[in-house]
C-alpha cells in the first residue's frame, strides 16, 4: 500500500550529485553476468565437498589438530565470501532502485541460494561449540590459527544459544520466506510511499528522502506542510507497516524463547561484544543529561524567535542565507580533511571518487537514508547517500566514507573478521564527521556560519546519542508491550513513542499529534533489533578520541590507523585498551556528555555576541 496524494504538480528536484552513481562492475559486469550463477554453484559444490571433507572430523575426542582445523577455517573463509559476493551485489543493486522488480528477483534468488550453500555448512560451528573447552583453549592460542582466533572464541560464545542442526537448518531457510521477507516489503514500501506537501496553494509529491530533507528548511511554513505530509503519507501505510513491526517484534521474540536468551537486548549484547551493565551505564548516563538538550532547544528557539519550538523546528537553520554546498566542492572539502589527518587516509578517499564507488544522486525508488556497504574483502566497500547540497550531507559523506576507510582498511583481516561489532562500527565514521567539522569552520570564519555549524554539529551529536538512547528505550518498551499485550494497533504504539520521546525533549520542544506516527519509517527497527545504542556508544568513544588526537598530534594517527585496520580480530574493549581506552569503566561517558555541554557553553557564547 502506497500513497499518492492528489498532487498538482510531481516535483524531483535537481541535484549537484546527479550522475554521482557507483560503479558495481569490480563485483559483477551487471545482473545478467554469468559469474554470478557460476560464483553460487562453485560455492554450493565447494559447500558439499566441505560438508563430506570435515564433518565428524572436528567434534572428536581430544579437539581436531591445529593443521586440520587451520586448513578447514581457511577454505571456510574463502567459500564464504563466494556465497556472498552475489548476495553483496544484489543488495547494492536493489538499494539504488528498490522499485526494480528484476532487481528485486535477483535479491530474493542470490539470498536462496545462499541459504542453500549454508545448509551445508551449519554443522561445522555446532560441531566446533561441542568442542571441550580444555582441548579447544589451545586451537584457539595456536599460531597457525592465529588470523581466526577471535573468530574462532565467539563461535563458542554462542554456544548455550544454538539450536541442533535440523533446527539451526530450518530456522536459517525459513527466514528467506520468514524475516528477509518482511524488511524487504519494509524498505520497497517506504521508497514508494509519496509524501504529500502542500505549500503556498499547490501539491507536490515527494519521497521520503525529500520530505525529510524539507524539514531542514529555512521557512517555518515549508518545515510544517513536510512534517504534516509525513504523517499523513504514513497513516495512510499505517496498517501496514504496524503489521510488519508486530511481526518483526514477534518474530525477535521468538527467536530469543528458542535460543534461550534471558531479554530482547542479550543477543545484540552478545554480538556486540558488550555487557549489559555497560550499556546499561551509557543509557542511564546519557538520561542523566538531558538538562543539557533541553538547555540546547531553548538556546535554538530564541535565535529562531519563536515562542514555541515544535518537533519540525528542530532541525531548522538557524539563518536563511546560510551556504548550500554542490558536490564537487563537498567532496573537496572531504577529501582535504581526511588527507590533513593521514594522507594515506586521504589516498584511500580518493579512490571512493575517482573509482566510482559513491552512488550520491537522489532519484525516484532509491533507498533513503545512506550507509557503506563492506561488500567483500576481495572487491572493496560501496556507498550509497542521497545529496541534496546542504552543508548537512557534506557530514554525512564525511561520515560514509568513515565507514568506507574502515571497511578498506580491514580488508586483509580476512572475511571472517574484518567486520566488526555495532559498538565499534561507528567509530570511524563519526570521527570522519569530526574532522570535517574542524575543517569547515576553518573555511566558513564569519560567526553567523561558525555558530550554525556549531548548533548543527550539536544537533547531530545530539541525534547520536540522546535519540538513539531514546529510541532504544522505545524498542524496549515495545518489545515488553507486544509480549505482555499481544499486537499492538498503530495508536497504542503511537503511545510508547511519544512517551519515549517526552524526557529527552520536556517542555523544551513542543510535539505535535503527528509527531506520533514518526516510528513508523525508522528501518533499525526493521532491519537490527536495538542496533541504535552503538550510536551513541560510537559517539561518545569518538569524543573521548578526538581529545586524545588533540593531546597527541601526529603520534596518535598510527595507532588509530592501526585500530581501524585491525577490524573485528579482538574484543572492542582490547582493541581500544591499545588507545588508552577503558569502556568498560561506568565514568567513561561522562567525558563525552561533558563535551557535548561544553558544545553547548559555546553556542551561547557565540551566540550572545551576535
Amino acid at each position: 500500500m502506497t500513497s499518492t496524494g492528489s498532487p498538482q504538480s510531481i516535483t524531483q528536484p535537481d541535484s549537484s550529485a546527479d550522475g554521482i552513481a557507483w560503479d558495481l562492475r569490480d563485483l559483477y559486469a551487471g545482473s545478467d553476468d554469468p559469474l554470478i550463477d557460476r560464483d553460487l554453484q562453485t560455492a554450493l559444490q565447494r559447500a558439499r565437498t566441505f560438508e563430506t571433507t570435515y564433518r565428524g572430523k572436528v567434534h572428536v575426542e581430544g579437539g581436531p589438530t591445529p593443521q586440520l582445523l587451520a586448513t578447514a577455517m581457511r577454505e571456510l573463509e574463502s567459500l564464504s565470501e563466494q556465497r556472498d559476493k552475489p548476495l553483496a551485489y544484489a543488495s547494492l543493486l536493489h538499494s539504488a532502485q528498490t522499485d526494480d522488480p528484476a532487481r528485486g528477483a535477483l535479491l530474493s534468488r542470490t539470498h536462496e541460494q545462499a541459504t542453500a550453500v549454508n545448509q551445508h555448512l551449519i554443522f561445522f560451528d555446532l560441531e566446533w561449540i561441542q568442542v571441550p573447552d580444555e582441548a579447544a583453549r589451545p586451537l584457539i592460542a595456536a599460531p597457525s590459527l592465529s588470523r581466526y582466533s577471535h573468530t574462532l572464541e565467539q563461535k563458542r560464545a554462542w554456544k548455550p544459544h544454538y539450536l541442533s542442526e535440523p533446527e539451526e537448518k530450518i530456522h536459517d531457510e525459513k527466514t528467506i520466506t520468514g524475516r528477509a521477507a518482511f524488511v524487504r516489503l519494509f524498505e520497497e514500501t517506504t521508497s514508494s510511499i509519496r509524501f504529500p506537501i502542500e505549500h503556498d496553494g499547490r501539491t507536490e509529491t515527494l519521497s521520503m528522502q525529500q520530505t525529510l530533507s524539507k524539514l531542514y528548511n529555512p521557512d517555518r511554513a515549508v518545515r510544517k506542510a513536510a512534517a504534516e505530509g509525513l504523517t499523513a503519507g504514513l497513516k495512510e501505510n499505517a496498517r501496514l507497516l504496524t503489521f510488519i513491526f508486530n511481526n518483526l517484534v514477534l518474530d525477535h521474540q521468538t527467536d530469543c524463547r528458542l535460543r534461550r536468551f534471558p531479554d530482547p537486548m542479550a543477543s545484540r549484547h552478545l554480538a556486540n561484544e558488550i555487557r549489559p551493565e555497560v550499556v546499561d551505564a551509557l543509557m542511564t548516563g546519557a538520561e542523566r543529561h538531558t538538562a543539557t538538550v533541553q538547555r540546547y532547544y531553548r538556546l535554538k528557539g530564541k535565535l529562531l524567535g519563536l515562542d514555541a519550538l515544535y518537533d519540525y523546528d528542530r532541525y531548522a537553520p538557524l539563518f536563511s542565507d546560510m551556504p548550500g554546498c554542490e558536490w564537487e566542492t563537498g567532496r573537496r572539502i572531504v577529501q582535504e580533511s581526511y588527507e590533513a589527518f593521514s594522507p594515506r587516509a586521504g589516498g584511500i578517499i580518493r579512490e571512493f571518487f575517482e573509482k566510482r564507488w559513491i552512488d550520491a544522486e537522489p532519484r525516484p525508488g532509491k533507498r533513503g537514508g545512506a550507509f557503506s556497504s563492506s561488500a567483500v574483502p576481495s572487491v572493496h566497500p560501496y556507498i550509497l547517500m542521497n545529496y541534496s547540497g546542504q552543508l548537512r550531507d557534506v557530514m554525512t559523506l564525511a561520515h560514509e566514507l568513515g565507514h568506507g576507510l574502515h571497511q578498506y582498511l580491514a580488508r586483509p583481516v580476512g572475511y571472517f573478521q574484518c567486520g566488526t561489532p555495532l559498538t565499534t562500527a561507528e567509530t570511524a565514521s563519526v570521527f570522519g564527521e569530526m574532522l570535517t567539522f574542524r575543517r569547515l569552520l576553518e573555511l566558513y570564519p564569519d560567526p553567523r556560519t561558525r555558530l550554525a555549524l556549531l548548533c548543527s554539529k550539536i544537533e547531530d551529536g545530539f541525534a547520536t546519542v540522546f535519540r538513539q538512547v531514546l529510541l532504544t528505550r522505545f524498542e524496549q518498551s515495545l518489545h515488553k508491550a507486544r509480549q505482555e499485550r499481544g499486537e499492538l494497533t498503530t495508536e497504542q504504539i503511537n503511545e510508547l513513542w511519544m512517551e519515549a520521546n517526552r524526557p529527552m525533549y520536556g517542555d523544551a520542544v513542543r510535539l505535535s499529534d503527528g509527531y506520533g506516527w514518526w516510528w513508523l519509517y525508522i528501518g533499525h527497527f526493521i532491519r537490527s533489533p536495538f542496533y541504535c545504542y552503538a550510536y551513541a556508544f560510537g559517539e561518545l568513544l569518538v569524543l573521548a578520541l578526538v581529545e586524545k588526537y588533540r593531546q597527541e598530534g601526529a603520534a596518535f594517527v598510527p595507532k588509530y590507523l592501526d585500530l581501524l585496520a585491525a577490524g573485528g580480530s579482538a574484543a572492542p574493549d582490547a582493541l581500544l585498551a591499545r588507545l588508552g581506552v577503558d569502556v568498560t569503566d561506568p565514568g567513561f561517558w561522562e567525558l563525552g556528555l561533558r563535551l557535548l555541554g561544553e558544545m553547548v557553553d559555546q553556542a551561547e557564547e557565540l551566540a550572545a555576541k551576535l
